[in-house]
């Protein structure tokens, strides 16, 4: 989707860009499929803030998104494409051969008056949902399930997409957006296509007042701080902090392996870059 530069009438309008919203057909979204937000302003269930810098934002509603594509084998039609402002991506509308209506991901290229269908007979078409087995190699997909029956966990996001590699034993290689070839079951569901709103990147904040809108908070770097404040804090004029990135609690923030040894690596044939 293209973007496009404001007019440079203010300081924050002179770098901030934005989207043209060319594609999207219907302000309004679907009242039913809908529901009311409720934020938490980066508290847990004990009140005490566990995410800094969150809060505020503009009011929205959440929208009832269909990861598993589970209406086997019945057309839908796309009725439009709406903006989701709890999402990168684009979300379609879709009506059911029995009128029933569901949101999914937009991939590019949808348009309204497309058909499109889930299940194992359906056509190797932008949109339509099939298993890991019945896509052929090299074909971009998106929304890929982790597990059966589970729903769309991997490229989500817009512009995402993932390629089907090989197949073997049941076992589909994946190549994920971030360069790690995994092993998916073959009976998985996924996506034809790439994630609309490939342009997303492009698009500039501009000024403090957009952060604000999508809830984001104001901060402080560590090392423009006081030593009691932050372990980053201190010294003559400016400095880098004498010590390695950290957090205000002293858990080093840059290079630390976080990811857990209990979870199995016999699914990954090749680690990302």
């Amino acid at each position: 989707m293209p973007t496009k530069k404001y007019k440079p009438t203010s300081p924050g309008k002179r770098w901030g860009s934005g989207y043209t919203f060319e594609e999207i057909t219907k302000s309004t979204p679907e009242k039913k499929l809908t529901v009311a937000l409720r934020r938490s302003g980066g508290r847990n269930v004990y009140g005490r803030i566990t995410a800094r810098h969150r809060g505020g934002g503009h009011k929205r509603k959440w929208r009832i998104i269909d990861f598993k594509r589970d209406k086997r084998d019945v057309a839908a039609s796309v009725v439009a494409i709406e903006y989701d402002p709890n999402m990168t991506a684009r979300i379609a509308l879709l009506e059911y051969a029995d009128k029933e209506r569901r949101y999914i991901i937009c991939p590019d290229g949808l348009k309204v008056g497309d058909r499109l269908m889930s299940g194992e007979n359906a056509e190797i078409k932008v949109g339509n949902a099939m298993p890991l087995a019945r896509i052929p190699l090299g074909i971009p997909i998106c929304s890929i399930e982790l597990s059966r029956g589970a729903g769309a966990k991997i490229a989500r996001s817009a512009g995402n997409l993932a390629v089907l590699m090989a197949k073997e034993k049941g076992l589909a290689h994946v190549k994920m957006p971030s360069g790690e070839i995994r092993l998916i079951k073959e009976d998985c569901y996924a996506t034809i296509g790439q994630i609309g709103n490939i342009e997303h990147d492009a698009v500039s904040i501009g000024k403090a007042g957009r952060s604000r809108y999508l809830g984001r908070r104001p901060y402080s770097r560590g090392v423009v701080k006081n030593p009691v404040d932050h372990p980053m804090g201190g010294g003559e004029g400016k400095s880098s902090g004498g010590r390695h990135p950290s957090s205000p609690w002293g858990k080093v923030s840059k290079g630390l392996k976080t990811r857990k040894t209990k979870k199995s690596d016999k699914y990954i044939v090749k680690r990302r870059k």
